[in-house]
């Protein structure tokens, strides 16, 4: 059976990624190349810049030299801008098999720029987490929730009693479009119309009045 795995929004994304060999998993979580690491953020990492690490390919799950550990406590909140809308339709959280391993997962959409002050709303959805030392579990989103996603702030909460939090991997399983840029040039315009646009002009080029 074949697959399309284009980058537009309407292939098919292996939603049977179970059945099917690892080298086409591999492809089902390619969600990372669609991440602005640029400008993702991972507040309370014990090493600068280490959350970005750990959004890498599926193959590469294992390599343990890619890490994100928390530094003050327990939790870790990634804030992930998409260079485009993603429909989230699953998630790998996976760790070392032990108590640093994250216990909880709570998911919010479109809030740029969240910081732990603003962990106190309501998530979007919230995730129990097993121990996953290979990344081979996969929790489902709601795809409904999750259909329109810009920017996707991840708050790992707990872990299972360690004093610090470890992740070695996060992958993201969905469907990317590319923004429409000329819809968000016309919906500027339209928010800032010039008045003078919506005028009906009656101009007799022959008649000039000068004061």
């Amino acid at each position: 059976m074949s697959h399309g795995h284009s980058h537009g929004g309407g292939g098919c994304r292996c939603a049977a990624e179970r059945e099917e060999p690892p080298e086409q998993r591999g492809l089902a979580y390619g969600l990372y190349l669609r991440i602005d690491l640029e400008r993702l953020q991972c507040l309370n990492e014990s090493r600068e810049g280490s959350g970005r690490g750990v959004f890498k390919p599926w193959e590469e799950r294992t390599d343990r030299s890619k890490f994100v550990e928390s530094d003050a406590d327990e939790e870790l909140l990634f804030n992930i801008p998409f260079t485009g809308n993603v429909k989230l339709k699953g998630i790998i959280i996976m760790g070392e098999d032990d108590d640093s391993h994250p216990s909880e997962m709570r998911l919010y959409k479109n809030i740029p720029q969240m910081s732990f002050d603003d962990t106190d709303r309501e998530p979007d959805q919230t995730f129990s987490l097993n121990r996953d030392p290979t990344g081979e579990l996969e929790y489902a989103t709601k795809i409904s929730r999750f259909s329109s996603v810009y920017h996707l702030s991840i708050h790992i909460s707990k872990n299972f009693g360690a004093d610090t939090t470890k992740v070695l991997y996060i992958g993201l399983r969905g469907e990317w479009t590319e923004f429409r840029r000329h819809e968000v040039t016309i919906c500027n315009y339209e928010a800032s119309a010039n008045p003078a646009d919506h005028k009906v002009h009656q101009v007799t080029p022959q008649t000039h009045f000068i004061s």
